[in-house]
């Protein structure tokens, strides 16, 4: 019932996914990001646990592939589970357990890994990731979006999506963006729509983390 795209920005190290779902609140589930660490989707049946024992076994300093064995090698049920990772070299690794859900692939290319179940045709994640890897957008979060909508427009579920999200870590130990729409029935557009009015204030929200003595104001009723 998911696809998704877990992805490294080389130039900025940053890492970040994009996911929808034709079941609610996908991204409250099935993304884990952890700045410098890594990016993971646990997903298709989906045990949220592997997200954060996967990131805890790349924090060790292992490559993708040993994380994800690490992480399924106590699984009770990992014919169920469908799990992406992406390390801070840009290795990759995914598993697809023999019981995911309807029609399910994958694919990987250095520093992205995409996979999906209860897709209407397998080509639908190689758009994605091509989509993603093609797009001349300059922001991360918009070039992931642009994966997400050739996803999309090449099939997508077999059903209807109605959640979707979208999130990105770089050097600050909490999200720079992180866009979720738990139930719609257009998601993707109201997806794009969030990040219309989160893309110019995400580097304000991060100053006024960092350092509130020199963020901006807020510029709202009560700010005097």
């Amino acid at each position: 019932m998911t696809f998704s795209l877990v992805a490294h920005d080389e130039s900025t190290g940053a890492f970040g996914m994009v996911v929808c779902s034709s079941s609610p609140a996908v991204a409250s589930r099935c993304t884990h990001l952890r700045a410098g660490v890594g990016g993971v989707s646990s997903q298709n049946v989906t045990n949220p646990a592997l997200g954060e024992l996967t990131l805890d076994a790349l924090a060790t300093g292992v490559d993708a592939q040993t994380a994800l064995t690490t992480a399924l090698s106590n699984e009770q049920f990992p014919d169920y589970r469908q799990v992406l990772v992406v390390d801070p070299q840009g290795a990759t690794a995914v598993h697809s357990g023999g019981n995911a859900l309807g029609i399910f692939t994958s694919a990987q290319v250095p520093h992205a890994v995409a996979a999906g179940n209860m897709l209407r045709d397998k080509a639908v994640i190689d758009a994605l990731i091509t989509g993603y890897r093609r797009s001349e957008e300059s922001t991360f979060e918009a070039r992931l979006l642009a994966g997400l909508d050739a996803a999309i427009e090449a099939g997508g579920e077999a059903g209807p999506v109605h959640s979707a999200g979208l999130a990105v870590v770089e050097d600050v130990s909490w999200p720079v963006t992180d866009l979720r729409v738990d139930f719609s029935d257009d998601p993707i557009a109201d997806l794009h729509a969030l990040w219309a009015v989160w893309a110019p204030q995400k580097n304000d929200y991060r100053v006024r983390g960092v350092d509130p003595t020199s963020a901006p104001s807020y510029g709202v009723p009560g700010d005097e």
